[in-house]
Parts: structure tokens; sequence; C-alpha cells
């Protein structure tokens, strides 16, 4: 059986639900909105209650960055050998949450506020987006990869490079004209999450 990678195990539901009201905030009212004030009150919690959960400032970014990764679905074997339609599946499922993600208003306004503090206080909050974000997904998608060769169902010889070109794929320029403003046919994402595991397909599967 294929289980779900559970990316919320260090969130109950209700850290859940306060880093929902958290990253509405930052959406809504921008950076200055994510106070622990302002968050308490939106989620009905206590101060103490997100100090003792999340620690500082820079923990509860860390925390919203990390809880928004974890809506991008991963899958592992549970031990047993993958068939090329339940991968098929997977790197699909993969795609096309990975494209639901990146285009949200969340991980864009997460990602403007990354670039616009660069000058501010160094890279400390593009280091979180990285570290917290994209490598935690990453990881996931790489191990899935993974599942795909030891099953025997494909090909490569260095796992890092094959999932850069399946995120290229995917992506391509799209998050860079996400970020510009562009508006995002999100109809469209499910035929392109499909049309990037062909391709990936058509270079990685096994004869």
């Amino acid at each position: 059986m294929i289980d779900d990678v559970d990316t919320e195990l260090h969130f109950t539901p209700r850290q859940q639900a306060v880093l929902e009201q958290a990253l509405r905030l930052l959406v809504e009212g921008g950076e200055k909105s994510v106070t622990t004030a302002g968050i308490a009150r939106a989620a009905s919690c206590s101060k103490e209650s997100l100090y003792k959960w999340f620690g500082d400032r820079d923990g509860l970014l860390s925390a919203m960055i990390a809880y928004q990764a974890s809506k991008v679905r991963t899958f592992e074997s549970a031990g047993h050998r993958l068939d090329a339609d339940e991968l098929r599946r997977h790197l699909s499922a993969f795609a096309q949450d990975l494209l639901e993600v990146l285009a949200g208003d969340v991980s864009l306004a997460l990602n403007r506020l990354a670039i616009g503090r660069v000058t501010k206080d160094g890279q400390k909050l593009g280091r979180m987006l990285l570290e917290r974000g994209r490598a935690q997904i990453d990881q996931r998608a790489r191990a899935l990869l993974e599942d795909g060769r030891r099953s025997g169902l494909l090909v490569f010889d260095n796992g890092d490079e094959a999932y850069r070109v399946f995120y290229g794929l995917i992506v391509g320029d799209s998050h860079v004209r996400f970020l510009l403003g562009e508006a995002a046919d999100r109809g469209l994402f499910q035929r392109r999450a499909e049309r990037a595991v062909e391709r990936f397909w058509t270079l990685f599967a096994a004869a």
C-alpha cells in the first residue's frame, strides 16, 4: 500500500489552524500584520501559546513556511514495488500540487517578502524558505523518484539531477511570472502536470 507522507506530524490540528490564520494575515496585510498579538486575536489563542509552540517571530515564520510546504503531497512506498500506474499517478499529483502552491497567494507573499528583506536583515527569510520550504519538498520528491528506481521503473545515475529535470519540466519560468503578477490559469494545472510527467517518463523510464 502507498501511504501519504505525513508532513504535518509536528503540527497539531490546533496549531495548523493558527498557522492558517497567520498565513491569511500575511496575504491580506503584509509583513506588518504578522504579529503575535494579531495572530493570537485572529486565531483566538493566547500569545503564550504562540511562544510555547513556535518560539520567537522567526520560529513562527519558519513554521508558516514548513506548513505551507506540507501542502505539496508526496508519497513513499511501504516496502513494496511500485507499478507504473501508481508512480505516474503520484508524480502527477506532486506536480499539480507544486503548481497550485507556487501560484497561491501565500507562497507568493512569502517569496516577495523574502526578496524585499534581502537588504534589510541579510537573507534570513530566504534561507528559511529554502531550508524549511523548498528543501523539504525536494527531499520528499527525490525519495519518490528513488522508490521508482528501486522498483525498476526509472533509470538515472544521479537522483538530484533527475529531480531537477522533473522540477524544471513542471515549473519552467512560471514561478517568476507569478511573482511578477501574471495570473495563473489553474484550469490548466492538471494537464500541465500530466504533460511534465509524460516528458519525464520519456527521459527516465526503464525500457
